[in-house]
This record gives C-alpha cells, sequence and structure tokens, in this order.
C-alpha cells in the first residue's frame, strides 16, 4: 500500500508533468482555476489544493474524507494514484470502470477532456 509521502510525491510529479507539457490541450488550459480535492480511500485521507496555471498546489491534507465540495473531486486508493502518476494505471478507463472517482461540474469535465 502507498504512503502517504508516496502519494504527495505522485501529486507534485503530477503537478510538474502537467506545467511541463508539450501537449497543446495540456496548454490550452493553463488558465484554468479550480479547487481540487483527492480522498484517498485505502488510507482514508484527503488532499486538497488548487489546479490553476497548469499545475496543481497541494495545501492541506488530512484524515478521513473532503470537509468542503472542492469544484475538482478524486477518489481513488494511493496505489491507484501513483500508478497512474507513474504512467502504469489509465485514468480513462479506471474512471469509465468506477476504479477512480472523478466528480465535476460539466463545464470543469470538458476542460480536464483535455488533460485525458
Amino acid at each position: 500500500m502507498a504512503t502517504m509521502e508516496e502519494c504527495r510525491a505522485a501529486l507534485d510529479k503530477l503537478s510538474d508533468n502537467l506545467s511541463g507539457s508539450d501537449n497543446a490541450g495540456v496548454r490550452s488550459v493553463a488558465s484554468f482555476d479550480r479547487s481540487l480535492s483527492c480522498h484517498l480511500t485505502d488510507l482514508d485521507q484527503t488532499f486538497t489544493g488548487r489546479f490553476s496555471d497548469g499545475r496543481i498546489d497541494v495545501e492541506d491534507s488530512w484524515p478521513g474524507p473532503p470537509r468542503e465540495r472542492a469544484q475538482i473531486r478524486l477518489a481513488m486508493t494511493g496505489d491507484d494514484l501513483v500508478a497512474m502518476v507513474d504512467g502504469e494505471l489509465n485514468f480513462a478507463k479506471s474512471w469509465a470502470t468506477g476504479r477512480v472517482k472523478l466528480e465535476a461540474g460539466f463545464r470543469d469535465l470538458l476542460h480536464l477532456r483535455k488533460l485525458l
């Protein structure tokens, strides 16, 4: 099972990957600014922060589910987070099968699809 430190490092790596991407779809959401939460179901821990300027800025973490409703809400196991960031797990397939949960408004989902 992935640790909180490994999950935090995975979020930092994901942020670096997004900000350094040459992909036009990723660059087009650079002005996207939304609150974000990532609940790690197996660890029962939540990271919160913001997706802005093409980066994910983690601001806090605590035990349990998210305390406030973020505009973009993710839920998955810590192992799945690490595997996705390492390229070992496909996000779209995992989301389609319910292994990874993503909740957001319709407009936000349209923006996020460019990242997938």
